[in-house]
């Protein structure tokens, strides 16, 4: 008998960061194990044979992927033609909602058991996709303590396995303390449609943070995603410096945080650092999806939590002014970022359980 075959469609790079911790636990169980579809960097080193560069798929927004629609249409025809011609023992579809329920419903038929890891945010946009995922997944992995509530009663079979932030951040820099070292960390976020849009109004507010208070700004880069440093050069004087590929030290090393909605916001909350939520999306995007979303925050620190702890800036509001607007406030008021902090410092118990990697691949094993 050859050895199985793990199909794994991982669209983004906090996809290909968590399932590359699961398929590390994998191969240990299984160290014949084949893998095939799509992914970043880190699931490439692990021997993943990818259909589809990490860059060509890390894409958001509505209007962003019409303008690929044909790129997409012809990935999928190629994922459905691998998955039909190899017959891979499990299909694992790791967030990226998209495109992976659609795949998951173009290979149904075929019997194939498929497991999603990381759920869509189907919570955010009114529970409408609920009965598509009951139809087409066997089971769902969440990650997010309040998504177990969520599918309960839905005929969704779903289990808590706890983040994999917890084992992905240096215990060192989880819940520590603030270094006052007089540094802002700066993420715009990983995507390079977000970070053009983003990049700039949190420069121009960092600049005059620090004219206005000797400090210094690192934005945490990652390489070969941007020109980094074309942004910078606009601030050569104004104390922006970019590191690259080390977002967590980035963090730990500052004493306050501008961070674009997403993962991000986690790992900031993990490490306890008191920080500003900001998110802008093209216009389309965003106007269907205000028509869209049923919830009042979009900051996944502020879900968990179950109360907008760091402030959120949305679309008109990410601005240079609006942004130093908060930092101020932050930086002058002690007692808030007391505040802040202690309430951050509760996630990790939160996001909480037996290691997440082991357990999603404990039940990603048993279907093979």
């Amino acid at each position: 008998m050859s050895d199985p075959l793990l199909f794994i469609s991982a669209g983004d790079l906090s996809g290909d960061n968590a399932m590359a911790r699961v398929l590390a636990e994998l191969a240990d169980r299984k160290p014949g194990l084949r893998t095939i579809g799509l992914g970043g960097e880190k699931l490439k080193a692990l021997g993943q044979n990818q259909l589809a560069h990490g860059k060509e798929i890390a894409v958001i927004g509505f209007w962003e992927v019409a303008k690929r629609y044909r790129f997409f249409v012809r990935l999928m025809d190629r994922c459905v033609q691998e998955i039909e011609r190899r017959r891979p023992a499990c299909i694992v579809l790791v967030d990226y909602p998209g495109f992976n329920l659609r795949l998951a419903k173009r290979v149904r038929h075929l019997k194939i058991p498929i497991v999603y890891y990381i759920s869509p945010q189907v919570w955010a946009w009114g529970g409408k996709r609920v009965g598509e995922i009951r139809s087409l997944v066997d089971r769902m992995l969440v990650i997010l303590p309040f998504e177990t509530e969520f599918y309960r009663d839905t005929g969704v079979q779903a289990e808590f396995v706890g983040h994999y932030l917890l084992e992905d951040i240096p215990a060192e820099l989880i819940r520590s303390p603030i270094p006052r070292r007089g540094q802002i960390a700066l993420l715009p976020g990983s995507r390079p449609q977000e970070i053009e849009r983003m990049l700039d109004p949190i420069c121009r507010a960092a600049a005059r943070f620090n004219q206005a208070h000797h400090a210094h700004a690192v934005i945490a880069g990652i390489r070969g995603r941007y020109d980094y440093e074309a942004a910078v050069a606009k601030y050569a004087s104004s104390g922006i410096s970019v590191s690259y590929d080390d977002s967590r030290q980035v963090v730990g090393d500052s004493d306050l945080v501008v961070t674009a909605s997403g993962t991000a916001t986690l790992e900031v909350g993990i490490i306890g650092r008191p920080m500003v939520i900001v998110y802008r999306t093209g216009f389309l995007t965003y106007h269907i999806a205000r028509r869209l979303l049923k919830i009042d925050t979009i900051g996944l620190v502020n879900l968990v939590l179950g109360e907008k702890v760091a402030p959120e800036l949305i679309q008109q509001d990410v601005t240079e002014q609006r942004i130093l607007e908060e930092l101020e406030l932050i930086h002058h008021d002690p007692s808030r970022t007391r505040d802040m902090i202690e309430r951050l410092h509760r996630i990790p118990e939160r996001l909480a359980a037996p290691p997440g990697s082991r357990r999603a691949a404990e039940i990603i094993e048993s279907y093979l």
